[in-house]
């Protein structure tokens, strides 16, 4: 399924993106239109960019610790600790109707995308320059938020972790958008989804039972992955080898219902062997991984080759 079609059925169940969404009217969303023409901006892409026009020049002091955004194929920021008990990771298996996953979310860091002229304006949001970066935002040196901000800085400057990767970290979104179709190859055809999460972007503790898994349509994939900072800055990479898919699953615990996108990667043989996600599974290095794509993670995709 097309995620333009995907979305529109979820708007009609008033889970995802509608254009009544106050941030319909601004600079971000026109260029989303003209960038992404019939694809809707996803629920909680407008959340966060509302954000940014509410806090826009920054008012307020943002957090800048790791959620389980930094949980993906890369293995030097996500942790056992941090992915254990959470269920983000799981088998190919259980990637059909009925399948119960127990899985608990916490509540995500709403870290605010900024307009593009704030976030390309050094002296309102500082990035590349770590002293600046911590002046700006009060964080103390030597704080374990400091050593956060540092390492997101390290992690943009270094090459891709993973062969034939292309990787590339993001201030604003429509750097990210640009980042993303940059990766795909320009032209028609880039859609745009995110997982669709109840308020406050968490799952709490639970068994939760797929309803219906959508394949996403395309081969080539870009995964933005917010990464710890006072404002949001993703790091999107993309492989380039084909062998990623990516779904939207419904999930449904009681009343409460979930639209989350999920990757299956089917071969991780040039993955590093201590990623978690290989114990947590009971797995090995090449064996397919599986994970959710947490909430205010935009993904990207594009259809390259024909059927």
């Amino acid at each position: 399924m097309h995620p333009s079609k995907l979305l529109l059925i979820m708007v009609a169940a008033g889970t995802a993106a509608v254009h009544g969404d106050p941030a319909a009217t601004t600079p971000a969303a026109r260029f989303w239109e003209q960038a992404l023409p019939g694809t809707l901006m996803p629920e909680a892409i407008a959340d966060l960019v509302q954000k940014g026009i509410d806090h826009s020049p920054l008012v307020e002091h943002y957090p800048a610790f790791p959620d389980l955004s930094v949980c993906g194929a890369w293995s030097n920021t996500c942790t056992r600790s941090m992915a254990l008990g959470t269920g983000i990771f799981f088998h190919k298996a259980q990637l059909h109707q009925g399948s119960a996953m127990e899985i608990s979310f916490p509540a995500a860091t709403e870290t605010a995308i900024l307009p593009h002229s704030v976030a390309a304006d050094e002296k309102k949001a500082p990035f590349a320059n770590l002293t600046e970066v911590l002046a700006t935002f009060a964080i103390a040196p030597g704080s374990a938020e400091a050593e956060h901000v540092r390492d997101t800085l390290k992690w943009c400057q270094a090459p891709p972790q993973l062969a034939g990767e292309l990787m590339t970290c993001a201030t604003s979104l429509e750097s990210t958008v640009a980042s993303a179709t940059r990766m795909l190859g320009g032209g028609g055809g880039v859609w745009a989804a995110a997982s669709a999460l109840p308020s406050g972007g968490g799952l709490p503790q639970g068994r939760y039972v797929v309803e219906a898994v959508a394949p996403l349509d395309g081969d080539h994939f870009v995964a933005c992955h917010k990464v710890p900072f006072p404002y949001a800055v993703y790091q999107c990479h993309m492989t380039t080898r084909m062998t990623d898919r990516a779904y939207v699953v419904s999930l449904r615990s009681g009343a409460l219902t979930a639209h989350m996108v999920a990757f299956c990667h089917l071969d991780t043989s040039n993955w590093n062997q201590s990623h978690p996600a290989f114990e947590i599974l009971h797995t090995k290095l090449g064996m397919p991984v599986c994970h959710f794509v947490p909430y205010g993670n935009p993904v990207f995709g594009k259809k390259v080759t024909k059927a």
